[in-house]
């Protein structure tokens, strides 16, 4: 880590990817995602269908946070991956607001 503004984060990073693992059985997998200059998206998916996702500052904060929770971090959101993935209500009125321009 360059900084301890960097440590910080990434142990803030780390202590709510364990609390997601906590809150769900069976064991969590990760995807990250470079976002540029915006950082890094951690997606993680429960055994369960659910999911969540945080934003890192860095790719180098996001890949240190995931491998200190130690979770199973995938490649890409493939689709063993993306079909455990449950939406609810919530979900789909996002996704029917973004086509419908809202």
């Amino acid at each position: 880590m360059s900084s301890g503004r960097d440590e910080r984060r990434t142990a803030r990073l780390t202590r709510r990817i364990i609390a997601f693992t906590d809150a769900h059985e069976g064991p969590v997998e990760g995807q990250i995602a470079y976002l540029g200059q915006s950082g890094a998206r951690i997606v993680m998916v429960a055994e369960d269908g659910t999911w969540g996702d945080l934003v890192a500052r860095s790719k180098e904060i996001a890949e240190e946070a995931v491998e200190r929770a130690g979770i199973t971090v995938r490649e890409s959101f493939d689709g063993p991956m993306a079909d455990r993935v449950r939406t609810g209500p919530y979900e789909w009125s996002r996704m029917a607001g973004i086509q419908l321009g809202g």
